[in-house]
């Protein structure tokens, strides 16, 4: 049987991050800004609050029916608060003040589309800061790197540093669980790696 040649892939993102955790396995992506509100809504716990941001995303986009379209959406989750991304430094300040020390949920919500059929699942990290100082939070909020990262950190950038362990898929704490893409993309009948 002749193998299916790999459909159009379609990032509804525009985040540098997941095109490039996405083009590190080889693909060639089209990137289409998805128009979503991302306004929690009332009582919306993070993990229902991601899922139904991926799926919406995944869909806003206008995609040629034979186009896999990976959406994905990710928050911290401090003991059941979500911490999307901060409004401003003071807020970026307070975020990591309250982070420093603790450990926190990353979740990322991922949907795969396919025309009208779609897969999504939630993918949870466990992620330890380390304690944090006042001097140390207020350099990292003047790299300006926290601004538009949920919970305030990259820990792919200089946030890094402040990170002591991660439990779970460090891929996911990036912003995009590749094994959960391809995992979806394979449900859809689109094998993305092999």
């Amino acid at each position: 049987m002749a193998e299916q040649p790999r459909p159009t892939i379609i990032l509804a993102s525009g985040s540098p991050r997941r095109r490039e955790l996405l083009e590190q396995l080889g693909l060639s992506l089209t990137i289409i800004l998805p128009d979503v509100d991302e306004t929690p809504h009332d009582a919306e716990d993070p993990v229902a609050y991601v899922r139904r941001l991926a799926i919406a995303k995944a869909f806003a986009v206008d995609a040629p029916a034979d186009a896999l379209v990976i959406a994905a959406d990710t928050t911290v989750d401090l003991d059941g608060e979500i911490l999307a991304k901060p409004d401003d430094a003071a807020h970026a300040t307070e975020m990591l003040r309250r982070l420093s020390a603790r450990t926190h949920r990353v979740h990322t919500g991922v949907a795969v589309r396919l025309g009208d059929t779609h897969a999504a699942e939630v993918v949870t990290s466990l992620v330890t800061f380390t304690s944090l100082t006042p001097a140390m939070i207020e350099w990292y909020v003047a790299t300006g790197e926290p601004i538009d990262k949920a919970g305030a950190y990259a820990v792919q950038g200089a946030g890094g540093v402040f990170v002591q362990r991660v439990r779970g898929s460090v891929s996911n704490v990036v912003g995009l669980p590749l094994h959960a893409v391809v995992r979806l993309a394979s449900e859809l009948g689109v094998t993305l790696v092999g």
